[in-house]
């Protein structure tokens, strides 16, 4: 079976099982948290435990599942804008080269579903991953690219991602900040 859209459901199953991950793990704490400000007690008198765990589990779910289809379609147009900015062919071949690599991130997510006692575990495979697959890339594309163009390419993903990662993490860090700030203390 050699069909070029045999990979084409990999990235679908690799975002479902990362964010399956998270969610297993997330939900655990915020049962914790749920105990802890015991609002857990009130939340039996109305629903079972298994509805709530699973409630939490499908909002969770849900929420990561969002947030990594946005990641991969940015990754997406991040790697097609790249190919279009530093590539020399005009066929299409070295997208179709790289479109082997969701591989890569299926056997990743595969991996972190036995990694979901811990946030920084499941985070970890995910940078491993995404690292593999980024060198991955790179070494598929270089057969279309000048010494430029690769670098260039390496220079443009890594200032994005970066770039992405430091206005996400300054908004969130002023947000908590202006939360902080408006508690009565």
């Amino acid at each position: 079976m050699r069909s070029t859209y045999f990979t084409g459901y990999f990235p679908l199953i690799s975002i479902i099982l990362f964010s399956l991950s998270y969610a297993i793990y997330s939900e655990g704490q915020a049962m914790e948290v749920l105990k802890t400000m015991g609002l857990y007690g009130g939340l039996l008198e109305f629903f079972s435990d298994t509805g709530i765990k699973l409630t939490l589990l499908f909002i969770l779910f849900l929420l990561f599942f969002m947030m990594f289809s946005a990641l991969k379609l940015i990754a997406d147009t991040l790697l097609q804008i790249s190919l279009l900015l530093f590539s020399k062919e005009i066929s299409g071949d070295s997208l179709k080269s790289v479109r082997v690599g969701s591989i890569i991130y299926l056997i990743g997510s595969g991996v972190s579903i036995f990694c979901n006692i811990s946030f920084a575990a499941i985070t970890l495979v995910f940078f491993i991953t995404s690292m593999i697959a980024f060198t991955y890339f790179i070494y598929k594309a270089s057969a279309y690219l000048s010494s430029a163009g690769l670098m260039g390419m390496i220079f443009f993903h890594t200032f994005v991602w970066c770039s992405l990662i430091a206005v996400v993490g300054y908004s969130v860090l002023k947000l908590y900040n202006s939360l902080l700030a408006s508690l009565p203390i």
